[in-house]
């Protein structure tokens, strides 16, 4: 059974043009995974992905899981609630195109309706802007959470291609 899903990709292209959200209160940080722990991530796609349908990696063995944490262009964020796991984000940097991708991003159920993705995604873009790069991207498609696409809106990216896939 094949399932149409719209996919959109989007961008922001300046630190200024970011709405930022708040953050929710100090019982939250946001910390670079360091140092690398595939465990965390592969956790993470998991659990925010089971309602999704990320599917991708779930066939990747552990090897592949290490292989692409310990890349030196990959960046995993990782928020907390005092010491309680909430959400991640993936960077990809690709420094030879000047540019961000926000791989992945997301917030375990139990922390939804709580405001953290304005929060969450306002610090995934302001990292990757600590390079020197032109822009920072992403993709969100009508299988995500029901709020992503206007939460990349509100906080200033644009949609800069859209296309139709069946699953």
């Amino acid at each position: 059974m094949t399932q149409e899903v719209k996919r959109n990709y989007l961008e922001i292209n300046s630190l200024e043009d970011l709405n930022q959200g708040s953050k929710p209160s100090d019982d939250y940080s946001l910390n670079l995974l360091d140092p690398i722990n595939f465990h965390l991530n592969k956790f993470f796609y998991k659990n925010i992905g089971n309602k999704h349908k990320w599917v991708d990696r779930l066939t990747w063995t552990e090897e592949k899981w290490i292989d692409y944490v310990s890349s030196k262009n990959v960046k995993t964020y990782v928020l907390k609630c005092k010491e309680d796991l909430v959400g991640f984000f993936e960077l990809i940097h690709h420094q030879e195109k000047k540019e961000v991708e926000i791989a992945y991003l997301g917030i375990l159920e139990e922390y939804h309706n709580k405001k953290l993705g304005s929060y969450l995604l306002s610090e995934a873009i302001k990292e990757s802007f600590k390079n020197e790069i032109n822009r920072t991207w992403v993709h969100t498609c009508t299988l995500d959470h029901k709020n992503a696409l206007k939460n990349y809106i509100t906080r200033g990216m644009k949609i800069f291609k859209t296309e139709v896939i069946n699953i």
